[in-house]
């Protein structure tokens, strides 16, 4: 990249500082610096790290390039807009606003300014599924487990849109499919929204995706198993490790150590295994440097507003089933 473009953090809580880090290493930004409207949490994040504090949102946006939006889910949109107007590309946090109208709009607003976006849907820069990806080949049953311990930190949202999103957009970058059915139901346990959620996604060609998240689990796991033709491929989000089992006919000889199955048909296949190399990243810093590489050379972003806005669909309907079915057992 011959210049670094000029970026600048809105929203400097947990996930903002992360960010503000990576920016201010990256070797494709200039940092120019960030805004939060808590002034007291700002100046704690300027003493500790010496990062640039702008006290009004429309400099910092006037200052930069790039706008990276870190904020509350309930501010995205504004944010977006404000953005927009000064002509600046954005990155935004997942998910991409509160409402589907909202992320349309910003899309719209986009395309009419000629602008990039990039959604920050992480899951689709882990290293495991990045090592995964080129074995996944029209799924056509999935099961997806994302549990975490409990942290009030994220409770201002379903479990849905916190953490269920990020297997949702993954689902629909791997099932070239339109979404046919959904079912869900949940349970709101510690929270006064649903700490617990099942999905079932049916999809127009036939594959069926099964999803649990829940955010008061006594371990952490982050899994997706993908079947498909004579291959079983399993990633593992959390410990970054991937397994793909296949089968294919087996040898006519086979020696002592294969591994052979008779199916109904009589048919006799062997079973191998494979471990595809997972290369260590830091995915937050790859989404980010991937959006600078699409505005650079002008290619579409890894995560597009229209994919962000698509999981964000999906979440919503989920939501309101799950909504659904906790009122019918109020009653």
């Amino acid at each position: 990249m011959k210049n670094k473009l000029k970026v600048g953090v809105l929203g400097a809580g947990h996930l903002g500082k992360i960010h503000l880090r990576l920016l201010n290493q990256s070797e494709k930004y200039e940092l120019v610096g960030f805004y939060d409207p808590n002034q007291e949490q700002a100046q704690k994040v300027v003493a500790e790290f010496g990062y640039t504090y702008f006290d009004n949102m429309d400099k910092l946006i006037e200052a930069v390039e790039v706008v990276d939006i870190v904020t509350p889910t309930l501010s995205h949109y504004e944010c977006a807009k404000k953005a927009i107007a000064a002509k600046r590309h954005i990155f935004i946090e997942k998910p991409i606003t509160s409402t589907v109208e909202e992320a349309e709009e910003i899309y719209r607003l986009l395309e009419a300014n000629h602008l990039k976006g990039q959604v920050g849907h992480v899951e689709r820069f882990n290293p495991a599924f990045l090592a995964a990806k080129a074995s996944i080949e029209n799924p056509m049953f999935i099961e997806v487990h994302r549990l975490a311990e409990f942290n009030p930190r994220g409770t201002d949202v379903s479990v849905v849109l916190d953490l269920m999103i990020h297997d949702i957009d993954v689902l629909l970058s791997v099932v070239h499919s339109p979404v046919k059915h959904i079912e869900a139901s949940g349970v709101a346990v510690i929270s006064k929204s649903p700490d617990i959620t099942n999905a079932r996604i049916e999809f127009e060609n036939g594959c069926v995706a099964n999803l649990t998240a829940s955010r008061i689990s006594m371990k952490n796991m982050r899994k997706s198993r993908f079947f498909q033709r004579d291959a079983y491929i399993s990633v593992d989000f959390l410990e970054k490790k991937v397994e793909v089992v296949r089968m294919k006919d087996a040898p006519e000889h086979p020696n002592e150590y294969d591994m052979i199955l008779q199916n109904a048909e009589g048919e006799h296949k062997q079973i191998y295994f494979e471990y595809p190399e997972v290369q260590p990243s830091n995915a937050i810093l790859d989404e980010l440097e991937t959006f600078a590489d699409a505005i650079e050379h002008n290619t579409t972003p890894v995560v597009t507003f229209l994919q962000g806005t698509e999981a964000l669909r999906v979440a919503r309907e989920i939501n309101s089933l799950v909504n659904e079915h906790l009122s019918q057992l109020a009653n």
